[in-house]
């Protein structure tokens, strides 16, 4: 069964047991439906203003869609295009669930990016963890997917595999698409989800997404987020504009995101 809260009734410590127990919570509601349809059209703007041709999909993703040609619409940092994404950022009602996950009060920007999956072939993604694209030494690493419209199975939504991340990190594929291409897919469970919810996951658990076989496009962003006292162990991953901003709390390093 879906492991979701509502903020009508937040109740951190609770959420933050469940993110420790499943390696997930869906947030319901941490932003009004009018809030998500607002920046769903900034969302939707911003992209087609700033469309530089390139499209995302990973080629690993032909397998899910079974071979069928799809695409996906993206674009890193969209708080230096609109200040409406940097105010969301450091909005309470999400650094406070961020810092409950994490369980520190410090909580700092790894990198964002905007999703939007155009309707009837929106590309998918196979199962992975995000950790080998940017491995911490403690695992303190989680994203937050915002929905900005509804996210229904047939949208494409993302699938979770409840306590996967209990497993720590795996053995992903060593060609570079780091997916995960033996991963038992029944184990993965769709997490619809409604304008203004909001998704979080630590980077150890498996996930993935469906194809939007819809007349909609699905519209999200992805934030990663940290705590700034995990070190990471690579420099993978560290060209995104704004790392190490801190959104709660204070870098008690002094490394400002610095590998």
């Amino acid at each position: 069964m879906m492991t979701t809260l509502s903020t009508t009734r937040p109740d951190l410590d609770a959420l933050a047991d469940t993110y420790d127990q499943q390696g997930y919570v869906l947030v319901k509601g941490l932003l009004s439906k009018e809030e998500a349809a607002e920046y769903r059209g900034r969302s939707h703007e911003l992209i087609a203003s700033l469309d530089r041709g390139d499209d995302p999909t990973w080629d690993a993703a032909a397998d899910v869609a079974m071979g069928q040609a799809t695409s996906l619409q993206h674009l890193h940092d969209a708080q230096f295009y609109d200040a409406a994404f940097t105010r969301l950022l450091t909005d309470p009602r999400f650094t406070s669930v961020a810092a409950a996950v994490l369980r520190t009060p410090n909580v700092q920007l790894h990198h964002s990016k905007m999703f939007i999956k155009p309707p009837e072939n929106g590309s998918p993604f196979p199962p992975h963890q995000d950790h080998p694209f940017f491995p911490h030494t403690h695992h303190r690493v989680a994203a937050a997917i915002f929905h900005f419209d509804d996210a229904p199975e047939v949208k494409g939504c993302v699938r979770i595999a409840p306590g996967s991340h209990t497993a720590g990190p795996r053995e992903h594929d060593p060609q570079g698409s780091f997916h995960l291409p033996d991963f038992p897919v029944d184990q993965l469970e769709p997490m619809e989800a409604e304008a203004g919810d909001v998704l979080f996951f630590t980077y150890l658990t498996v996930h993935s997404s469906g194809v939007n076989v819809s007349d909609e496009a699905r519209t999200t962003w992805l934030v990663q987020f940290r705590d700034p006292a995990d070190p990471p162990l690579t420099d993978q991953h560290n060209h995104s504009l704004g790392q190490g901003l801190i959104l709660a709390g204070s870098d008690p390093t002094g490394r400002a995101g610095q590998a």
